[in-house]
Parts: structure tokens; C-alpha cells; sequence
């Protein structure tokens, strides 16, 4: 594999000094956010179901029901797939979100093998399995394998944050964002980090978890 990797806090300050030297606006936001965090996160089924929980719901309910989850002792694969839906659903899960936790709990993904696959091969084998989309898959590349040249553009918080740091009208939708995302590679994944700094600034509350 010859894709880049993020292995810690000087590969972010290398991606984010290339991003500020070809686009004044992230050179702007970094001066304003210093030193980006790595949101390192652990591979495997873990990491997955919090990217599920983390759908489309704030940071601090998401923190809420994982809590919950891991209270009640739900969190390794075979005790999703023997909860029942009413045990899931105590811990604030969607009825939704209980299926998708079922389906990857009975997926048998190789995670150890994703490390060694392409980008293009992570996506579509995570993307396999009912309830993982591309913004969950791009968030597991992203912080679990830590894959440099990664980009959410489904992602509505760095939606709103290249709405406010590049001036536009709007929110730009994921085909348009993705489109912008394509002048920051090789550091994609270096400009998301520094686009929800940013957001973290500009509406003083985290964008990720």
C-alpha cells in the first residue's frame, strides 16, 4: 500500500503547513487553531459502532447513549447480536441504528486486512454492510487507519466550516465540497481535521467526536 499515513502530531503540522501554503483561507484557520488533534481511534468493531451511533446526532448524544451501551455491558459483537431491540433501544438507539448494530455485529469484516487495502477497497467493504455508509467509512479510514488523503464531504459540521471560512452563500452540498476537497490532496484528511478546528472556534462546539 502507498498511500500516506497519519502517525502523529508532525504529520498533521507537515499536512497542514502544505494546506496553508497553497490556500491563504486554511493558513488563516490554522493560525487561528495551532496544532490540530490526531482523534486517533481504535480499529475494529468498536470503532464502528461508535461511527453508527454518531450519526447524524450531536457529539453529546452520541457520548451519551455509548455510555449507556457500555453500562449495560453492550459492546463486543456477540452481545449486540443477543440484546434484544428493547435493550438496545433503553440506551437511546433508534430503532434504525439497532438494526444497522445487528448487521455489523453478524458482518464478519477482516479488519486486520483493511490496513494493508487501498482507499478505494476500504470504502467499498465497509460501505457492504447495511447501515455503514460513505461518511462512516471515510471516518474509520480517516481515524482508525489513519489514512491521509481521506475526506468526508457528507459531513454537515465541515459543510458549515467551508461555509464560513471560504465565504460562500451557502452550505456547499457533498458533490460540491468533494469537488473543493480535490485541491487539498495528498492531506485531505489534514484539511477535515482543520476545517472542524476551525468549526470548533467558530461555533464553540466540537463537530466531531
Amino acid at each position: 500500500m502507498s498511500e500516506r499515513i497519519i502517525e502523529g502530531p508532525d504529520c498533521l503540522h507537515e499536512g497542514a503547513q502544505w494546506l496553508a501554503g497553497r490556500e491563504p483561507r486554511f493558513a488563516h484557520a490554522y493560525a487561528l487553531t495551532g496544532p490540530l488533534p490526531l482523534r486517533w481511534r481504535r480499529e475494529g468493531f468498536g470503532a464502528l459502532v461508535d461511527a453508527i451511533v454518531s450519526q447524524q446526532i450531536s457529539v453529546s448524544a452520541a457520548d451519551a447513549i455509548l455510555r449507556r451501551m457500555k453500562a449495560a455491558g453492550l459492546t463486543g459483537p456477540r452481545k449486540i447480536i443477543r440484546a434484544s431491540e428493547d435493550e438496545l433501544r433503553a440506551c437511546g438507539l433508534s430503532g434504525q441504528k439497532v438494526r444497522y448494530l445487528k448487521a455489523l455485529a453478524s458482518a464478519r469484516i477482516p479488519y486486520a486486512q483493511l490496513r494493508e487495502m487501498p482507499l478505494d477497497a476500504v470504502i467499498s467493504t465497509l460501505t457492504a454492510v447495511p447501515g455503514i455508509g460513505p461518511w462512516t467509512a471515510q471516518i474509520y479510514a480517516m481515524f482508525s487507519l489513519g489514512r491521509a488523503d481521506v475526506f468526508a464531504p457528507g459531513d454537515l459540521a465541515l459543510q458549515e466550516a467551508a461555509r464560513l471560512l471560504f465565504g460562500l452563500p451557502e452550505r456547499p452540498k457533498p458533490r460540491a465540497l468533494a469537488r473543493m476537497a480535490e485541491a487539498w490532496s495528498p492531506w485531505r484528511a489534514v484539511a477535515a481535521r482543520l476545517l472542524w478546528a476551525y468549526y470548533r472556534i467558530e461555533k464553540d462546539r466540537e463537530g466531531i467526536r
